[in-house]
């Protein structure tokens, strides 16, 4: 058989798998509650992949060591903040959102724990919440998509547009019929393959292209900066204004919603600490695996063969596994791409869903049975999809670039309102609504403005003026809502009693 017969039969066994995992949770799910977030029943090392798996996407096997391939390691500060973040999130986040999502009338999306948590009944809040998540994911999905188009067209030489239909349509029919728990099993079944691959395609590169230091030596001759994480030609200030903004995606995590609904669907706000232990590890291996496979790439495509250089750096990873694995094993590594790909879709597919479902339809007053929401809820994540492949038919549309716009906008006009809902009580309804609506335009406007995107990541003034907003609009209120005290308190309390703190017997 041909090397590329074989890889295929690699990623049909993939994509196999995933169907049947998707099959598995259709016969679980039951319930519209159970299709949004599987009844709050994951084991907290499920949890801590399966949001990983869903975080990453191409970028982590494609984007990051893209960027590294042709810059250094100048552009592993995102890792590093990511890491940071991610720890962050698990740590001051999940446990008080599992725990305050269900006081606040069991809550299941994101804008339904804003308008509960800060008492809007006028939902406004939660309509225009609902509306930034279709509006980002629709860019994020549409990563997913134009990562698939590159994959196939650089591993098989497909045409771009049948890669993307074909990972479009395998990712829909799972995620379709099973729902977050299908796309939360799949995950882990794909953060787990992505982990495999990160291990093994750097060990092996190491064995077949030379020793550490010959490699080191290799890369350095091509950019003698490439191990330099303060290069830059800018002067100290402006070179610390950059790392410092591309260290600050790590911020992005705390609004990031396909990730913290992870942390609502945990069996007990104390599963968040094996959760964080679980999720650092992975991250930190994981992104050291992409970093060590970029800087082998640099030294092994730019050496002394001209024929060996590639086009796409975003390519690298895979280049290097098809080269150095036999086509099955190649085959798997390269259904570890296509993992990271479909892991995020489905999640961000799921959750638009919900927003539309719970947060849209249900506010219309319309009466409708578990059926007919199973069936509005599939339906949305089928008109989602559509919008980002019409996006995705642009294949000089670069990764990062729409991971980092999507990104930006998430952690900017929710992370502020987050933080402040599980952190301070006097945060108001009108406080978090304006908040959220100025950091989502700054992304907007400073995004699209190269003199300033150039200088500093949109994620940063955003997130900065949302925070200053939300806080001086909510404190020029009066805050005599009844019944916010009473839940901020039990929600303190009931942490208190899983972290051992205060006595179970005690009274409520």
């Amino acid at each position: 058989m041909s090397e590329t017969t074989y890889q295929l039969i690699a990623i049909g066994v993939y994509f196999a798998a995933m169907l049947a995992i998707g099959y598995y949770a259709y016969t679980r799910t039951r319930n519209i509650d159970g299709y949004m977030l599987a009844e709050r029943g994951l084991h907290p090392a499920v949890a801590a992949l399966s949001a990983n798996a869903a975080d990453m996407s191409g970028w982590l096997l494609m984007g990051l060591p893209g960027a590294i391939y042709a810059s250094g390691l100048i552009e592993s500060w995102i890792a590093i903040g990511l890491t940071i973040g991610a720890w962050l999130n698990w740590k001051f986040v999940a446990p008080r959102l599992r725990a305050y999502t269900e006081i606040a009338g069991d809550s299941i999306t994101i804008p339904s724990y804003f308008g509960r948590r800060l008492r809007d009944r006028t939902n406004v809040l939660r309509v225009v919440a609902a509306l930034v998540i279709l509006a980002f994911f629709t860019f994020y999905v549409s990563s997913g998509m134009v990562a698939a188009g590159k994959f196939f067209e650089s591993s098989f030489g497909w045409t771009y547009l049948h890669g993307v239909l074909l990972v479009a349509a395998i990712t829909l029919v799972y995620t379709i019929f099973g729902g977050f728990l299908g796309a939360t099993l799949t995950d882990v079944a794909q953060g787990l393959l992505m982990f495999a691959a990160l291990v093994a395609v750097p060990i092996v590169a190491v064995f077949k292209v030379g020793s550490p230091g010959e490699i080191a030596d290799g890369a350095r001759a091509v950019n003698p900066d490439v191990f330099n994480l303060f290069a830059g030609d800018d002067g100290a200030g402006l070179l610390a204004l950059g790392i410092f903004s591309t260290a600050a995606w790590g911020l992005g995590y705390f609004g990031q919603p396909h990730i913290i609904v992870r942390f609502m669907a945990l069996r007990t706000p104390a599963d968040a600490h094996y959760g964080r232990i679980v999720s650092t590890t992975w991250m930190i291996i994981t992104a050291l695996g992409a970093i060590t496979t970029a800087l082998i790439g640099v030294a092994y495509f730019n050496g002394d063969d001209a024929a060996k250089a590639i086009e796409d750096p975003e390519t690298v990873f895979l280049l290097l596994s098809q080269i150095f694995f036999h086509p099955l094993v190649a085959g798997f590594v390269l259904a570890a791409v296509l993992a990271a790909i479909m892991s995020t879709m489905s999640s961000q597919l799921v959750v638009c869903s919900s927003a539309l479902v719970e947060d849209l339809v249900n506010l219309t007053g319309r009466k409708a049975s578990d059926t007919a929401l199973l069936m509005y809820g599939r339906i949305g994540v089928l008109v989602v999809a559509l919008v980002g492949l019409v996006l995705a038919l642009d294949p000089d549309s670069a990764i990062l670039e729409l991971v980092a716009f999507a990104w930006a906008g998430f952690g900017a006009a929710f992370g502020p309102i987050i933080l402040l809902s599980l952190y301070w009580r006097r945060l108001t309804a009108h406080g978090a609504l304006a908040g959220m609506i100025v950091g989502a335009v700054t992304v907007f406007v400073w995004g699209n403005i190269d003199s300033l995107s150039d200088r500093m990541y949109e994620i940063l003034p955003g997130f900065l003026l949302n925070l200053l907003v939300a806080v001086v609009v909510s404190l020029a209120q009066r805050t005599d809502e009844p019944g916010i005290g009473e839940e901020f308190d039990r929600m303190e309390r009931d942490l208190a009693r899983d972290r051992g703190d205060i006595d179970l017997t005690a009274a409520p």
